[in-house]
């Protein structure tokens, strides 16, 4: 006859190998679902244990080709610029600001240096500041070289003067010349305007007397049709004396 013997466990007694384990006791090798031994089926696995798989990141895809393409006409225009510079040809055309006269300074004085042979000036619905204007006008009284005017579209306002400083001028068949009144806008304390209005009229004549003295017509007439916005076509211009002559095709040589 075997005897079995019970033993009661109390609180605090230590663990027994081979007792039962029990709800609390820390896990031991052998126990369900230590570390390493098959768990059953459905059962979450501990974060952190070894028998956790590790998350897998996904594989980095390549970088799909990137093509540029290049416009070969993106530079066209400073090439078209570069090869009329060659022939001695300058062209300003539109609004035409400090920056403006600053580049075709610059243009003018390049050419004047590098050789003997005249300018052509090609102004184009040319509309400018009266400051910008005075600072070529300036430019084209030191130049060594002749400097031929040509005007297509329509001129207006002190453009006239970058025109009236050129030796030689010209027109397109069907070109516009506008005398007009540059605008300008003023603010600040009564002194400041004051001294603004004073410098404006001094540079408004002296615009006038260049006008005046291409033409010769007297100052007060030129200011008078700047006032009432007067406009002339080529023929009219070669009456009124802002330019010489009217552009024609060239002529075949004879063979």
């Amino acid at each position: 006859m075997t005897h079995h013997t019970l033993r009661a466990h109390l609180p605090g007694d230590p663990h027994r190998p081979g007792d039962p384990h029990r709800p609390g006791d820390p896990q031991r090798p052998g126990d369900p679902h230590w570390p390493g031994e098959p768990g059953w089926p459905g059962t979450p696995l501990t974060p952190g244990w070894p028998s956790t798989p590790s998350p897998v990141r996904p594989e980095p895809t390549p970088a799909a080709p990137v093509r540029v393409w290049l416009d070969p006409l993106a530079d066209w225009q400073a090439s078209l610029y570069e090869r009329l510079l060659k022939q001695r040809i300058v062209l300003a055309s539109g609004p035409f600001d400090d920056e403006a006269a600053a580049r075709l300074s610059a243009q003018l004085l390049t050419l004047d240096a590098e050789g003997d042979k005249p300018i052509r000036l090609e102004l184009q619905n040319l509309r400018a500041e009266l400051g910008a204007a005075l600072t070529v006008m300036g430019i084209l009284d030191v130049l060594r070289v002749p400097v031929h005017g040509c005007v297509s579209g329509e001129i207006s306002g002190p453009a006239l003067g970058v025109l009236a400083s050129c030796a030689q001028r010209t027109g397109y068949p069907n070109a516009i010349f506008t005398l007009a009144e540059p605008r300008s806008e003023f603010s600040g304390t009564v002194t400041a305007v004051t001294a603004r209005q004073e410098q404006m009229t001094r540079m408004l004549d002296t615009l006038y007397y260049r006008l005046a003295e291409v033409t010769g017509r007297e100052t007060d007439e030129i200011r008078e049709d700047a006032r009432r916005r007067r406009s002339l076509t080529t023929a009219q211009a070669i009456g009124y004396g802002l330019i010489q002559a009217q552009e024609t095709a060239p002529r075949p040589e004879p063979r």
